[in-house]
């Protein structure tokens, strides 16, 4: 089983990625968290944790063997630079220092062109030069642009394209699915693409970037 790092899993969309990794039978979840007390939840599902701060000290998140890491953290607004840039911008220094095999990055739609954006510009500024510095990291990488995170069930289904040129929403579990999906090596290696509800099964959608 490959350890998959999530940073962000205490957020409402990481909860879910950590929660579809402790079901597989592929991959073994490690929630990376700020704070001690936030460890309680995963440890009360037996999931391992580790404590990370973007923000700080990411000196213990690599102690152990990681093979991916799927970044899904987020300031919520409060700290976009700190956070969504530089915060992702270190771990990716980190996971490149650990060899790590691939680093799937949750992105938005808007952050390829964040000045063309009305709202949440600064965000989609900062989740935009997040996402440049992955790609020219030298890791295996995929950038994951959903559209309007909404809590709806699962689909299972999306619409994907490199560039959807429309906007629309997806709920948080077909993200989360998604981005466990493009955990497969075979899938979406250094690719960037954009996706939203939608009526093609995520793995059958997955093949136009595989």
């Amino acid at each position: 089983m490959e350890n998959i790092l999530v940073a962000g899993a205490n957020g409402t969309t990481g909860k879910k990625i950590v929660a579809i990794l402790n079901e597989s039978d592929n991959f073994h979840p490690i929630a990376m968290v700020r704070k001690e007390e936030q460890q309680a939840y995963f440890k009360g599902q037996n999931i391992e944790t580790v404590l990370g701060d973007l923000e700080g000290d990411l000196s213990l998140v690599f102690n152990r063997p990681i093979d991916k890491v799927v970044f899904a953290a987020g300031s919520a607004g409060k700290n976009v630079i700190g956070v969504d840039q530089e915060g992702a911008k270190k771990l990716i220094d980190a996971s490149k220092k650990a060899n790590i095999k691939k680093f799937i990055m949750l992105s938005s739609m808007g952050a390829d062109k964040p000045e063309e954006a009305t709202q949440l510009q600064e965000y989609l500024k900062a989740k935009h030069n997040a996402d440049e510095y992955l790609k020219t990291s030298g890791l295996n990488f995929s950038i994951v642009r959903p559209g309007s995170l909404t809590n709806e069930e699962a689909l299972t289904t999306i619409e994907l394209e490199a560039k959807l040129n429309k906007r629309g929403e997806i709920s948080r579990e077909d993200v989360a699915q998604t981005l466990v999906q493009t955990l497969d090596d075979t899938v979406a290696r250094k690719a960037t693409f954009e996706i939203i509800k939608g009526e093609t099964l995520i793995r059958k959608a997955l093949e136009k970037v595989s």
